[in-house]
């Protein structure tokens, strides 16, 4: 064998070794519960492929604790995810908050709310006429959000925010801070919703 091939093995050799070395270290930060509760609907890295189920990637995690924390006492309604946050620990809960928030976010396109559309208008101007305030007064100009506060809504599903919205309107969900969701929710058309929903998929 040449010294040429020799060094060639030597290269592939190497990266092979560091893309192994590499995934076990991903693999010693990823919590067993995220892998035998959270993954089927979210996906292991918290990039959900299912559009009602929402992304975790790049999700603050003390939004993320406060969400479990809240399903577990019942404040914010949902029986799938109240039966599984009822199996966490506390700290079961503070590993998957950080883990994912810690996973990068695959972003999203609008379908029809681009630039200049009615959903970019809701969210970064609000609907004066009807007393509703721009989403990015809260969200940010990119969607971030503030930790704890409110979430990051950048990149998320178009379904998820919507139904989360109609939750919201309906009184469904009631674990918004002073009401702020409900009282913004119930002052949206079905249209409108819609359209800041699909916006907010293709923020970023």
């Amino acid at each position: 064998m040449s010294g040429r091939n020799t060094f060639f093995i030597f290269i592939i050799f190497f990266l092979i070794s560091s893309i192994s070395v590499a995934a076990t270290n991903e693999l010693k930060n990823l919590p067993q519960v995220v892998t035998n509760v959270c993954a089927a609907c979210h996906g292991i890295d918290g990039n959900s492929v299912l559009t009602a189920n929402p992304k975790l990637a790049g999700q603050h995690s003390e939004y993320i604790y406060k969400q479990l924390n809240n399903y577990k006492s019942g404040e914010r309604a949902n029986a799938i995810m109240a039966g599984m946050a009822a199996m966490l620990a506390d700290t079961d809960m503070h590993a998957v908050a950080e883990y994912f928030s810690n996973q990068k976010l695959n972003l999203g396109q609008a379908k029809t709310n681009g630039s200049g559309s009615l959903g970019e208008k809701i969210y970064r101007a609000g609907i004066r006429a009807n007393g509703v305030p721009a989403c990015a007064s809260c969200h940010g100009p990119t969607g971030d959000g503030l930790p704890v506060k409110y979430p990051r809504l950048g990149g998320q599903h178009t379904e998820y925010i919507l139904n989360q919205l109609n939750q919201f309107r309906l009184g469904a969900r009631a674990n918004d801070e002073s009401k702020v969701m409900r009282t913004i929710a119930a002052k949206l058309t079905e249209q409108e919703m819609g359209a800041v929903a699909d916006y907010i998929q293709g923020l970023r």
